[in-house]
């Protein structure tokens, strides 16, 4: 009994470390934070569609660390640059349709662009293909992780169930950044605001792919 009620506490333990490391994941900004608040600003459906996308990101590379992939993504150098340069592809060409909106919207009375908003399945597959195009991603869950599976617990359905809950943190987590910026809305959807916004967005997102292009 005894055994048992340590076995629920070690358990209990470990999630909590768990959320407290995916709560420090999601805080650090990466690309997938700026196109979250990016089409955040254009509505919260977006903002929405694009956290999901991301999550479903996510928990694909928590399947597949699951599975042991990763490890031969790490173990091949050639794997590693090819994933890396379709990386930075993406990211540079985020940045520069973000760059592109920027200029369009300055021609346009304000409000304008908010009625060629995007479809939610674009905002969806943006998300989804931002993650999944990330090669950081791919080798953080294989060394997140397994270092959350308890000893002596099944390793394949434990890494499965951890990549689960770690999608729905931070579904949770980012639909707070979703939330922020529509009560915001009035203020950063002024047209120069939003303007300078989207630049800014568009340069961070340029800057990453080229840092994660240039690395060795």
């Amino acid at each position: 009994m005894h055994a048992h009620a340590g076995d629920h506490g070690r358990m209990l333990s470990t999630l909590l470390a768990f959320l407290g490391a995916c709560t420090l994941i999601a805080a650090s900004p990466g690309p997938s934070t700026v196109l979250i608040i990016k089409e955040s600003l254009r509505s919260r459906r977006s903002g929405f569609l694009t956290v999901l996308g991301n999550e479903t990101g996510v928990f694909v590379w928590g399947l597949v660390a699951a599975f042991g992939l990763t490890a031969l993504l790490a173990a091949s150098e050639l794997a590693y640059d090819v994933m890396r340069i379709v990386g930075a592809v993406v990211l540079v060409v985020f940045g520069v349709q973000t760059l592109w909106q920027a200029r369009r919207a300055d021609g346009q009375p304000e409000g304008m662009d908010e009625a060629v908003g995007k479809s939610g399945w674009a905002s969806y597959r943006g998300g989804l293909l931002l993650n999944l195009a990330n090669p950081k991603a791919a080798i953080f869950a294989m060394s997140f992780l397994p270092q959350f599976v308890p000893e002596g617990a099944p390793h394949l359905p434990t890494m499965v169930g951890l990549a689960a809950l770690w999608a729905v943190f931070e579904i949770g987590y980012y639909g707070l950044y979703v939330w922020f910026v529509g009560r915001m809305k009035a203020v950063l959807s002024r047209a120069g605001v939003r303007r300078r916004l989207e630049q800014v967005s568009g340069g961070v997102l340029l800057l990453l792919g080229a840092r994660l292009a240039l690395e060795s």
